[in-house]
């Protein structure tokens, strides 16, 4: 599938951050002249000084100058958080510094894709290709250069085969690691300390992680991959490609939404179900295959509720639109931060498509003006006090706000959020352009910038900005965090609100006729979507995480590389009906599908209603919760509805009406 604009694809106004770090210290020459990615897997490697760690399937990769450590990390668990430690069993390094390259003393990102990245040690002679999910790290030796293998634990045994190109080292921690050379090496050991004479070729290095696995990393040791690409080549479709070298068949390590989308192609792969490692995102387990394809079941977007509206509900929800039609006022907005007025237009938009639904069309064109008023400043860059301007630094919009402040627009300007704030942005031009097809005509390339920015599929394409911003389509799921060095890596809170970037945007391709966009928008809504449904919505009696977190929690705080936390960014872990609203704002008929299972709902607000009695509780959160009991509980879920006084600022009386009363009689 492809998104390309025909027309020369719409620029915003350049401008010059005062705030964003200079790209050109970590990637290589040949990269930085294009749009560079500013939410990805291994971000902490191009930031402040390169040395931040990061998760790559199974390990935790953490470069220095000279030098990169891996860890196999345990996990340290209780009632509120989970985290990976990192210990570096391993480091490696050169032992001597190639002296023409010694004024490089620091890694190189020389090539990155979707699921893996190369780091290039050029005072070392050393390339490492980290490949997402490979039980393998792999490094290549450009020229005869002599090794060292660090360890903080204690080697307490160490062998090798008679043709010294295989190498079992046990620690005192338990671990046993393996090592593959590609050619013969002469490896001396001490303490903690592995050296080698002056070697050249590829080094692989894998944790044995069950003593009965150790014939399964010999047969496929050979194969190595240094590099792989995620295609989404038709819809509700993923397919992994990698770039191999050597001999045999290639082995890689799937996550349990892998497996879950691999069980429903036809993909040439086998399974290996015995063979394991850890992770905090679940048990990895071994995949033998060239490439993998992963469909998922089809998610139908569209612009109103599913199962349609009871007629006898129309009266009152009539009623609520005339007033909160009456109320909307352009002047009145109150705010210039990108995401609260993207929420409030794209509230305004939520009205006009319930009031299609309702047959009340006398107030559409009141929304029509307030949308074509609120939005039109943001597309032609006259609004007062903020608008978007184009960074060439990294290839992307940032706001007049977050040029010069890494916390404005939450920190939009240095790539915080992109999906979520202009998710918003999209949802309220793509209804406009529903209900008034010549104002989208006229303000189309401007529209599918904003799209673009964060859902471009190919720098080819559109050379202006990155490949899939936020998406990770190895993770399967979205990424908020942008351009600020984390110890435990990237990070997203709201599930929804990446959902509903996704969704609108095919919302927009159906406005203006784009197969394409609708395809792209909708493949990765569902895929956001069986994301969220299986690392953030904490089911009852699960065995993802841990006893005492799952006991616990039935939805996410913030969800990291490396950490699960019950905490949000803007409230505690106590506040559980603020974890609930933020994982389903905004609510809209994709919400349904998000919160799909019954079962699951139900435990989800039983779980949060108790804290609704706490004191300082906002109407606002409240009618979230409502909504998701109006699911198995329609009239107890009104009754307390009708009773609310206030809503969140992308929320209405409209839509928790529209909500309750379009979930069909037997509230299945």
């Amino acid at each position: 599938m492809s998104n390309n604009i025909k027309n020369t694809p719409f620029i915003f106004p350049e401008t010059q951050s005062t705030v964003l770090p200079d790209p050109s210290r970590f990637f290589s020459p040949n990269l930085v002249s294009s749009p560079l990615p500013t939410n990805s897997f291994f971000q902490n490697f191009v930031l402040n000084n390169g040395d931040q760690q990061e998760y790559i399937h199974p390990y935790i990769i953490k470069p220095s100058n000279s030098s990169l450590s891996l860890s196999y990390p345990s996990r340290s668990a209780n009632s509120a958080v989970i985290y990976q430690v990192f210990n570096p069993d391993l480091t490696i390094s050169a032992s001597e510094q190639n002296p023409r390259q010694s004024s490089k003393r620091k890694h190189i990102i020389s090539s990155h894709s979707d699921l893996s990245v190369t780091l290039d040690f050029p005072s070392s002679n050393l390339s490492f290709f980290l490949v997402r999910g490979s039980p393998f790290l792999t490094v290549s030796v450009s020229q005869p250069t002599p090794l060292s293998i660090s360890t903080i634990h204690a080697i307490i045994s160490f062998s090798s085969n008679d043709s010294l190109t295989k190498f079992t080292f046990q620690f005192n921690n338990g671990q046993t690691w393996l090592l593959y050379a590609s050619s013969p090496i002469n490896l001396t050991n001490s303490v903690s300390q592995i050296n080698s004479e002056a070697f050249s070729g590829i080094i692989r290095i894998a944790l044995l992680p069950d003593s009965g696995q150790e014939a399964v990393l010999d047969s496929y040791s050979s194969c190595y991959p240094v590099s792989g690409d995620a295609v989404l080549r038709e819809p509700f479709s993923v397919e992994y490609k990698w770039q191999k070298e050597g001999s045999g068949d290639l082995l890689l390590l799937a996550h349990p939404l892998h497996l879950q989308l691999l069980s429903n192609s036809d993909s040439d792969v086998t399974v290996l179900d015995d063979f394991k490692y850890t992770s905090i995102d679940g048990d990895l387990v071994g995949v033998v295959g060239n490439s993998w394809v992963l469909k998922t079941d089809p998610v139908f977007v569209t612009w109103y509720s599913t199962r349609g509206l009871r007629e006898e509900s129309h009266d009152e929800i009539i009623s609520a639109l005339s007033r909160d039609v009456e109320a909307l006022n352009p002047a009145a907005l109150g705010t210039n931060s990108s995401y609260f007025y993207g929420k409030l237009i794209a509230r305004a938009a939520r009205l006009a498509l319930i009031a299609e639904e309702v047959f009340f069309i006398d107030v559409i064109p009141k929304i029509r003006k307030f949308l074509k008023e609120t939005i039109e400043p943001w597309l032609e860059g006259t609004f007062n006090g903020n608008g978007f301007l184009y960074d060439r630094k990294w290839g992307g919009i940032i706001t007049k706000q977050g040029s010069t402040s890494t916390s404005d627009d939450f920190g939009f300007g240095i790539y915080n959020d992109h999906h979520y704030h202009l998710g918003y942005f999209l949802y309220a031009i793509a209804v406009l352009v529903k209900i008034d097809p010549a104002w989208g005509r006229k303000y189309k390339p401007q529209a599918y910038s904003l799209m673009e920015d964060f859902m471009n599929l190919s720098i080819r394409s559109n050379s202006n900005y990155t490949r899939l911003r936020c998406f990770d389509l190895y993770k399967l799921h979205s990424w908020a965090g942008g351009l600020t060095e984390f110890t435990d890596g990237r990070n997203q809170e709201s599930t929804s609100e990446a959902v509903n970037a996704y969704y609108s945007a095919a919302l927009m391709g159906l406005a203006y006729g784009d197969a394409q966009l609708v395809a792209i928008g909708s493949t990765l809504t569902a895929l956001e979507i069986l994301g969220a449904q299986m690392w953030w919505h904490v089911k009852k009696g699960g065995n993802l995480y841990e006893e005492d977190f799952t006991r616990e929690n039935r939805v996410m705080g913030v969800l990291w590389s490396n950490k699960r936390d019950s905490g949000l960014w803007f409230a505690s872990a106590e506040s559980r009906e603020s974890r609930l609203g933020i994982n389903l704002l905004p609510l809209l008929p994709i919400s349904e599908v998000l919160f799909s299972n019954v079962d699951y709902v139900k435990d989800l607000v039983e779980w949060t209603l108790p804290a609704l009695n706490r004191g300082g509780v906002g109407d606002k959160w409240k009618g979230f919760a409502y909504a998701l009991q109006g699911v198995y509980d329609n009239e107890g879920a009104l009754q307390k509805i009708r009773r609310l006084n206030g809503f969140d600022d992308g929320n209405s009386l409209s839509n928790l009406l529209w909500w309750i009363h379009s979930r069909g009689e037997g509230n299945e």
